[in-house]
């Protein structure tokens, strides 16, 4: 039986799940390693930073070789890639005299898979001949929020039944997705960003234009107000909710993933009936006013509230510009989805660090930091408004 496009769009919306088991899981077993193999908190933070340096390095050099061996070829390896990964993680710990060297090559094979998955999944789905390309580019980073907000969920229940020990049985579980995700890649339509006979644009030429440019800005801001809040959520939690740090890890950055979650399925379902500037102008002017919020107002259960309203304000911000970059550029192709890639995850990578910052030069008070934070949110707010006149002047 042929497969038609509906079928590469399920298996995208599984590839976003791929990404998040990939960057969710082994996170939360950071006190089991801590526990079994007796490495320090200090290098098993640095598996984070690990995970993040080889996806950028994969942005910054996957469009080099994409359009060479062609697309299905390396979603493909990017499913390899991730499955081996999580596959290795239930081995090389013991291989090691050190355990921590094989956690970390581990970590370092699937971050190969989750950074080529991040460059490929939404030119592909872009590809595809859907009636409506922005809903269906936001209904796609949904599933990103969906599976990490499963993968924390269900990582939990298996965890309180079957205690961590048995973590490794929980990783060959999760192992299964990816491998079933590849399989069926082999089989599904892919689709080409070009006409046929037409060449994607070469990254001299899309470093020439100015709209590039405006648009890596807003991706890295996009990114930016996402992660800045993102990763002071459990924190806001435990204040918040009166709960232990274990609990505040779960339910504060999970409740903002589902809200996240829930802002891009609605556009994905109602896209069609609106405006994708407007849209987004609002939201960037929601997540304003939801760090405000979170800065100024000294209660910590509506810093709480405000932290969900903010992952709800940010959910169209990332993929709304990646839809905007596809018909900005027409003839952009693997290496403008690329560098947007790069990016964003430079703004996931800079936002929460200027926080830090801030933090830490007023005395450790976060509310500072946020305070700061909500530049990133008031450039995108700012160049969208700007980007709604001029074209308003040239029709």
């Amino acid at each position: 039986m042929k497969l038609s496009y509906k079928a590469t769009t399920y298996a995208c919306f599984m590839g976003y799940v791929v990404q998040a088991i990939v960057n969710s899981f082994v996170p939360l077993l950071f006190v089991t390693f801590q526990k079994s193999y007796g490495i320090p908190l200090s290098e098993i933070t640095l598996l984070i930073t690990i995970n993040f340096v080889i996806q950028l390095l994969v942005d910054m050099l996957s469009a080099g070789f994409i359009d060479k061996i062609g697309y299905r070829a390396s979603v493909i390896l990017a499913h390899i890639f991730a499955a081996l990964g999580l596959g290795l993680l239930t081995v090389l710990p013991e291989v090691f005299e050190n355990s921590f060297v094989g956690i970390l090559l581990s970590v370092s094979v699937y971050a190969i898979g989750g950074g080529l998955l991040e460059v490929l999944v939404s030119p592909i789905i872009e590809a595809c001949p859907t009636d409506n390309k922005e809903s269906a580019m936001s209904l796609l980073h949904s599933f990103y929020c969906w599976g990490c907000t499963g993968v924390v969920l269900l990582s939990t229940i298996f965890f309180s039944l079957f205690g961590t020990g048995n973590w490794k049985i929980l990783t060959l579980f999760w192992l299964l997705i990816p491998i079933g995700n590849l399989i069926l890649f082999t089989k599904v339509p892919i689709y080409s960003l070009q006409e046929e006979g037409e060449c994607g644009m070469s990254f001299v030429e899309l470093v020439k234009e100015k709209t590039f440019w405006f648009l890596m800005v807003m991706m890295l801001c996009a990114g930016a107000a996402e992660q800045s809040v993102s990763q002071w959520a459990s924190t806001f939690a435990e204040e918040g909710l009166g709960i232990t740090k274990t609990v505040g890890d779960l339910v504060g950055p999970m409740s903002l993933s589902i809200l996240m979650g829930l802002s891009r399925l609605l556009y994905g379902k109602y896209g069609e009936k609106l405006d994708l500037d407007r849209f987004m102008k609002a939201s960037s002017f929601l997540c304003i006013l939801s760090y405000l919020g979170i800065a100024l107002v000294p209660f910590p259960m509506v810093e709480l509230i405000c932290c969900g309203i903010c992952g709800f304000s940010v959910g169209i911000l990332w993929p709304g510009t990646f839809s905007k970059a596809s018909a900005s550029l027409r003839r952009g192709g693997t290496v403008l989805f690329a560098m947007l890639a790069l990016a964003g995850d430079l703004g996931c990578s800079g936002g929460p660090t200027l926080v830090g910052f801030v933090s830490s030069a007023w005395n450790n008070n976060l509310r500072a930091g946020i305070l700061a934070g909500i530049v990133f949110p008031t450039l995108l707010f700012a160049g969208l408004s700007f980007s709604g006149k001029r074209q308003k002047n040239e029709k």
